[in-house]
């Protein structure tokens, strides 16, 4: 027994052995097999690398996710097969994909997506998670990766779509204001290190309410997508365009801090947003829109400032009559106070007859005969002065003070015009506000009724937005009117949207040409002689009356009667008279009117009155500026300058222009700029750079945005070390502009 037992306890022993022996490879079979299981089950798939970072092995259905066979992808750098998503705001904080290889860092659950071959742009992307431990010999040499991968694709894009919702608008594809917020803290950040410039734009969509109120939501929809592309495209890939709400968008524009190029931005996006929207049923949408422009650092340094900074100047772009951009100056005020205010005030001026109605003439091309005379309203303040009516008209269109006060001026001018020769017409501007109410007619046939004023003297001035509405309210309309009596003239025909089908379905008596083309007509370079040639001559084939406005020298007198126009309305012959001025005229039989003017047109011939710096080697000086163009200047308050002196003008805000005298005499020299000053969008001129605020935190101030004053000159020279060489006067006189 007990041998019996021993030689089996021996022989278990030796099974036991040969089993030890045989079981390495058995672990090896069954975890090469285990992983080959994984593999086909779409667990997950092994890869791995060399020291050089080419990839030396990958399983064939990792290979086959992205279309190729195994031996395709092997030998191909790593770097080159995969690429980390720049817009993934969860690897915004690591390394390069590149740089953790280099490195040698673990990799834990990298998202990458399969670049070789495809583009970022591409609708179908592959995404996978890397997770890699480096692998090193005895000698602590890299070896390579070794690791496993998993497709994370439809994962990654649905959270892909979720941060796109997060951060972009769903009707334009527009950044949402969330994404151009953080967009903008970001850039603001780097550049203040970077001593970089950075330009923001707000606009948003003048009448854009009343598309939505007439044509309804679907219309107003269109439009937005129709906008933000046509924004989109004149950017381009020089900035960043984000819809905030609404119809207010905002534009980040880098590294652009030239007030000429940002300046034909905006006056490019005013132009080409103003131009029609095509819609369903062959309706279309007129809409304009108003541009803010704000800098930093100048105007502020963080994103809070910058963004009200260009808020005010949005506003103020709008106050000043739409279809304008204004740049940023620290003088402007809350504008949705100001706003409310001015309502205010102008109401109380209604009520209390503080408006009054002045009267530009239209003559006769050939004997220069008034025959017809404009009236245009006029609000002077106490307080305010005179309110030009681009500022206040807009506000009274946002409520229903427009109707009272068109209703009060058809009245006046009819009662007015009661007392003119009966050759003589009185033309009187209509709201599209105002026209779209329903009881317009009746208002017209109440004030003739009630004036006895004859139907056919009466002139209503029409815009092409009255077509904006209603079409069939917009018929009848028309039809009302024609059936009274009174005359219909289209204004501003030819700015951009004039439609041929206008003068085929309205009966209009008159096209007034926008004063636009007279401003270039003399200009050869221009086609604008020729359009007004174009206009005249499809006017007269629709036998109507052609009014050629904004006539104010000879030259562009010439071109006109040249081109056959037979009615001129402009500051050549007359700016608008009060009506004591005219009873006087007509009392004196003198109601022709001669043309005075200049020979020829100067545009950027401007009259001011503004108290300016002078600087000139270590001294500021204090002057007055008396006209202004984009080439030069004329001023008073030195004595002794020689001609040719070089001289730095100081013109507030940081704005200073390098100029030489050209001519001097007495108190008054006149200077020539060194670079031409660009418009400021209201009307005036600046300079296309200011001083820094970075220069001015140089020389030891603090960093902070540019003040509205003028440069401080002693801050950063300190006091003069010479004698001054000129003397300073002081200047009397009013403002003028």
């Amino acid at each position: 027994m007990s041998s019996l037992g021993s030689r089996g306890n021996a022989g278990d022993a030796a099974a036991a052995a040969n089993d030890a022996q045989s079981r390495p490879g058995q672990i090896g079979a069954t975890r090469l097999q285990v992983m080959e299981d994984i593999e086909d089950a779409g667990i997950g798939w092994i890869w791995a690398s060399d020291a050089e970072g080419r990839l030396t092995y990958i399983t064939e259905a990792a290979a086959g996710s992205v279309g190729k066979q195994p031996e395709e992808l092997v030998g191909k750098k790593v770097v080159e097969l995969f690429e980390t998503d720049p817009d993934n705001p969860d690897q915004g904080t690591q390394r390069p994909f590149s740089f953790q290889l280099k490195a040698h860092t673990k990799l834990n659950g990298l998202t990458v997506r399969y670049a070789l071959g495809k583009s970022r742009h591409d609708v179908k992307q592959t995404w996978w998670t890397l997770t890699a431990h480096p692998k090193f010999d005895a000698n602590g040499n890299f070896v390579g990766y070794r690791g496993y991968a998993e497709d994370v694709s439809v994962e990654y894009e649905r959270k892909l779509i979720d941060s796109r919702l997060a951060e972009f608008d769903s009707l334009t594809g527009l950044a949402n204001r969330h994404y151009m917020n953080k967009r903008l803290d970001s850039i603001l950040a780097s550049y203040r290190q970077a001593e970089r410039a950075c330009a923001l734009m707000m606009l948003d969509l003048d009448k854009f309410k009343q598309v939505n109120d007439t044509l309804g939501h679907a219309a107003g929809d269109s439009v937005l997508v129709q906008a933000s592309e046509r924004i989109k495209s004149i950017i381009g890939n020089r900035g960043e365009v984000g819809r905030l709400g609404g119809d207010e968008f905002q534009i980040i524009l880098p590294d652009i801090d030239d007030r000429g190029t940002l300046g034909e931005i905006a006056e490019k996006i005013i132009a080409i947003v103003s131009q029609p929207y095509p819609l369903e049923d062959d309706k279309r949408a007129l809409i304009g829109t108003s541009v803010g422009i704000a800098i930093a650092p100048y105007d502020g340094l963080e994103r809070e400032e910058l963004a009200k900074a260009s808020d005010l100047s949005l506003y103020a772009a709008k106050n000043g009559g739409r279809g304008q951009f204004r740049f940023y100056a620290s003088d402007l005020k809350d504008e949705e106070q100001e706003r409310q205010a001015l309502l205010d005030d102008l109401r109380e001026a209604l009520a209390n007859g503080e408006l009054e109605l002045h009267y530009q003439p239209v003559v006769d091309a050939v004997d220069n005969t008034v025959v017809c005379m404009e009236a245009l309203m006029r609000w002077q303040h106490e307080e305010r002065g005179f309110v030009s009516p681009a500022q206040f008209i807009p506000v009274a269109e946002e409520s229903d003070l427009i109707n009272q006060m068109g209703e009060w001026a058809l009245r006046q001018a009819c009662k007015d015009a009661s007392e003119w020769p009966s050759t003589v017409k009185v033309a009187v501007n209509v709201s599209p506000v105002q026209f779209a109410t329903r009881n317009f007619p009746e208002v017209v046939a109440n004030v003739l009724a009630h004036s006895g004023f004859e139907p056919g003297r009466l002139e209503l001035e029409l815009t092409e937005t009255i077509f904006l509405g209603d079409s069939e309210a917009t018929d009848e309309t028309f039809k009302t009117l024609k059936g009274l009596g009174v005359r219909l003239a289209l204004d501003d025909f030819g700015t951009g949207y004039s439609s041929l089908s206008y003068l085929r379905s309205a009966p209009f008596d008159k096209i007034k040409v926008d004063r636009s083309f007279v401003d270039s007509c003399t200009e050869q370079e221009q086609n604008s002689a020729k359009i007004i040639a174009a206009i005249v001559g499809l006017s007269n084939a629709l036998s109507m009356e052609t009014t050629v406005e904004g006539v104010e020298a000879f030259d562009q007198l010439k071109v006109v009667r040249d081109k056959g126009a037979k009615l001129i309305q402009g500051w050549l012959y007359s700016k608008a008279l009060t009506q004591e001025v005219i009873l006087e005229r007509i009392e004196s039989g003198s109601f022709k009117i001669e043309p005075e003017g200049p020979d020829k047109y100067r545009s950027e011939r401007r009259s001011v009155f503004r108290k300016i710096g002078i600087i000139h080697d270590d001294h500021h000086y204090t002057a007055t500026m008396r006209d202004l163009s984009t080439r030069g200047s004329r001023i008073e308050g030195l004595v002794g300058v020689p001609v040719g002196t070089p001289l730095v003008l100081d013109l507030g805000g940081g704005q200073l222009v390098v100029c030489e005298v050209k001519r001097s005499q007495d108190a008054t020299i006149a200077v020539e700029f060194e670079s031409p000053l660009v418009s400021d969008g209201a009307g005036g001129l600046c300079t296309r750079h200011r001083v820094s605020p970075y220069a001015l935190a140089a020389a030891g101030m603090p960093l902070t945005s540019i003040p509205e004053g003028r440069y401080p000159h002693e801050a950063i020279s300190g006091k003069p070390t010479s004698k001054p060489q000129f003397m300073e006067i002081q200047v009397g006189g009013k403002g003028l502009g």
